[in-house]
């Protein structure tokens, strides 16, 4: 899911911790996997569907049969068989020549065969921000005693298990519907590094070594053979979504306060199926993934948090090279409630992942706190930028802008990327320099300016993008166009430009305003429009949350990191705390309580911003159904709710065929002649990539408000577009407890145009159950106008 946007450098320093630890088991297990097979055998996944009866042993002798019966014998079977999936759904993932997958591919039972594929990776004021302060006795957090009960399975990079966030001070015993357990491995003891906060902690590594084709467990890139975590993203994203209270954390004293989870008191089950590898960094096999959900639904979790996925383009929902389609659809067939990322593709449209309609998918935004850092002129003018700089100060010193002579037309003057500085000295002094691109702008100049004697470098680039952290204190302070520019007029101004600089610090509350992040992942879904996505916003900028001793960034066990990696767990701590309130609510029901009482302003009632160039209002392609709301979430008056029924009602509508279907829901499917249109699967949200002239949908709504209600719909039109509804008013009662009504929407345009966006609300004076509609004309459809 695009790369990990985590704030620290792309490689490990050879001083690392881990990197004299030679993994001999990984080797071991490398070269067995090596032996058994043939050069040209890759792993492939063979999917059948869901499991015929629940007696494991059974269903695994019958994976171990099937693969006999085309590779010649049991022993081969054996040796050549990854995982066999055997709990939530049914298949194997096995080394396998391409004439021999096409042999399995013709078994009966079979639904599909495909190759393995590489998913990659993708909090002190955050939960006073989203008003869940552990402070106040009135909020949910409080009324579900902050999720105790709740088992949130996390898949990720493992786990730092002495981490503080991790002590079970104050918790009762495992809940009872547990049944799974902590696996020992290397520099983890299942006995003694699980307790009852980490109640589960396995790895799975088998589909990643016998198709990684690049070295691994390197001096550059350690790893354990374990649910151990050398990166620090795992402990990082479990942090955030149930991590325990513990006072008086802060990177370097910035962000200070007692971080927690969302979810304080719920227990975490880690499952490791991402392994380090150089970039990107986190490198997830759909083999082990899909092994760690059917596992995760045997072991009796309540949530699954993934902070990871694909770049474009995507795989349909029945392909099992995506991995997390099928998972998460057994999952939430099961009542599982499964949270995925975003991506961190953005700010460009139709870069949103995980896009499967059963799944909740959480968009990236900044909260409000930042971390200005005065720059003061010579001329007594204070420019204040943003960095994380906690070293001494520094007093007045030369400034230089480094400028290019005479007619080099190759030469970027003063690009970060690029700095030269052959012919400007630098020494004792602070660099400005303009950044071309968004990314890693400010390690590179730092390195360059620090090897050339300098004391500081500015930079000056677009905005928008999460600020980085330079290593040793090496102050590195970020700016727009604008105040760069100021600056250097400055430096070009006088014969001896002069500047100091001051520690950053951290600034909460207003003025600091509210954004969807850059880099996060946009609407349309590529591949089904129709399914609005993301579903929500939650914050993901500069989260403060625990690591491993390992992450070149960590100080005093915790990091600042950016990305929709750390948005997910906020949302799938959320959801803990909602289970507590409505056990009996369906994954829908909860995603839709979420979507439609979410913000569409920030906290405070000030717009929010979509970050890009330039910045523009935040629409639903952006966050979705808003901001993450969760106290309203917890009263949301109406629901949208679905089923298996429904999911197979937008499975026949996108075209998947008759056979695939009923593999996936163990029941013969047969899909109508005359289809239902795909615009009727029953999210709460209305999204229509094609109007031409006018289409009319259905919705449903469940009353879980109280038992006799009245709603009356409030429209807001998207530009040129009409929206009816019939009716206009829904009654529930005793009796009704849900209410079906239409929705036309006809267009004004005769031209093909970009989406409009408007909203369906109905409203009891108490409850506003708020629908984003997103409408895009097409005339001439299948058209791009874009060049």
């Amino acid at each position: 899911m695009g790369t990990l946007l985590t704030e620290r450098r792309k490689s490990y320093k050879k001083t690392s911790l881990l990197a004299v630890v030679n993994l001999l088991l990984i080797l071991n297990a490398h070269d067995r996997f090596i032996a058994t097979a043939s050069s040209n055998s890759k792993v492939h996944i063979v999917y059948l569907g869901e499991t015929q009866h629940n007696d494991p042993e059974l269903i695994t002798k019958s994976h171990h049969d099937m693969l006999a019966s085309v590779v010649g014998s049991k022993e081969a079977a054996a040796d050549l068989m990854v995982y066999s999936y055997k709990h939530g759904f049914s298949g194997f993932a096995a080394k396998l020549t391409e004439s021999q997958a096409r042999n399995v591919a013709e078994l009966p039972g079979v639904v599909h065969i495909i190759p393995n594929q590489f998913h990659s990776l993708q909090t002190t004021r955050s939960w006073d921000y989203l008003d869940l302060s552990s402070y106040s006795p009135n909020n949910l957090l409080h009324d579900t005693n902050m999720g105790d009960g709740i088992i949130i399975g996390v898949l990720d990079t493992g786990i730092w298990p002495e981490s503080k966030v991790f002590n079970d001070e104050g918790l009762g015993p495992i809940p009872p519907h547990w049944k799974g357990h902590c696996e020992s491995g290397q520099l983890f003891n299942g006995a003694t590094n699980c307790n009852r906060k980490l109640i589960g902690a396995k790895y799975f590594i088998h589909g990643f070594l016998a198709d990684n084709q690049l070295p691994f467990n390197t001096t550059d890139n350690p790893d354990y053979l374990s649910a151990r975590d050398v990166t620090g993203h795992g402990t990082h994203t479990s942090t955030i979504a149930a991590g325990s209270l513990v006072a008086n954390a802060s990177y370097k004293g910035l962000a200070l306060g007692t971080v927690r989870g969302g979810a304080p008191r719920a227990r975490i089950a880690m499952y490791k199926v991402c392994w380090n590898m150089p970039y990107p960094s986190g490198q997830c096999s759909s083999a082990d993934i899909l092994q760690a959900f059917d596992e995760a639904m045997k072991d009796g979790v309540d949530v699954l948090s993934l902070s990871l996925g694909f770049l474009i383009p995507l795989f349909t929902e029945v392909d099992e090279r995506d991995g997390i389609s099928i998972g998460s659809f057994h999952a939430v067939a099961r009542g599982i409630h499964v949270v995925c990322a975003a991506g961190n593709e953005g700010p460009g449209a139709q870069t949103v992942t995980n896009r499967a309609p059963w799944i909740t998918t959480v968009a990236a935004t900044t909260i409000d706190r930042s971390f200005p850092t005065p720059i003061t002129l010579g001329n007594n003018i204070t420019i204040v930028g943003q960095a994380k700089f906690t070293g001494k100060k520094i007093g007045f010193t030369g400034l230089v802008y480094p400028e290019v002579r005479g007619l080099q037309p190759y030469v970027l003057p003063g690009a970060c990327e690029t700095l030269s500085l052959n012919d400007t000295s630098v020494d004792g002094k602070v660099v400005l320099c303009f950044s071309k691109v968004l990314g890693a702008s400010e390690d590179i100049a730092a390195t360059s300016v620090r090897a050339a004697g300098g004391v500081g470098v500015i930079i000056a680039r677009k905005p928008g993008y999460p600020i980085g952290t330079c290593s040793n204190d090496f102050p590195c302070i970020v700016v727009d166009y604008e105040l760069g520019t100021r600056i250097l007029l400055y430096i070009r101004s006088t014969r001896s430009p002069m500047v100091k600089i001051s520690p950053s610090r951290t600034l909460v509350g207003k003025p600091v305003s509210t954004k969807v992040a850059y880099f996060s992942s946009r609407g349309p879904s590529s591949i089904v429009p129709t399914i609005l996505k993301p579903d929500i916003a939650a914050p993901g900028v500069s989260i403060l949350a625990a690591s491993s001793p390992s992450d070149p960034l960590v100080d005093g066990g915790f990091a600042l990191n950016s990305g929709t990696s750390m948005a997910t767990p906020f949302v799938s701590g959320i959801v803990a705390l909602l289970k507590v309130l409505h056990p009996n609510w369906s994954p829908a029901a909860m995603r839709s309580a979420i979507v439609t009482t979410a913000w569409k302003t920030d906290p405070f009632g000030e717009p929010i911003f979509a970050e890009g160039v330039p910045q523009k209002l935040v629409d639903p392609f952006d966050y979705g159904g808003g901001l993450v709301n969760p106290n309203k979430a917890a009263e949301p008056g109406l629901v949208y709710d679905m089923g298996t029924d429904d999911y197979v009602h937008y499975l026949c509508a996108a075209g998947y065929n008759d056979s695939s279907i009923s593999h996936l829901v163990r029941q013969a499917t047969k899909c109508p002649s005359t289809q239902r249109s795909i615009l009727d699967v029953n999210l709460p949200s209305i999204t229509i990539p094609n109007l031409r002239k006018s289409v009319t949908l259905t919705r449903t709504v469940t009353n879980v408000g109280p038992l006799n209600s009245a709603y009356r719909v409030v429209i807001e039109h998207p530009l040129g577009i009409a929206v009816a509804v019939n009716p206009d008013t829904l009654v529930f009662n005793s009796t009704t407890r849900r209410n079906s009504f239409a929705v036309t929407i006809s267009t004004n345009h005769k031209v093909n145009t970009g989406y409009y966006f408007g909203s369906l609300t109905w409203t009891d004076g108490k409850h506003n159950v708020t629908s984003p509609i997103s409408v895009r004309t097409q005339i001439i459809e299948s058209y791009t106008d874009d060049y």
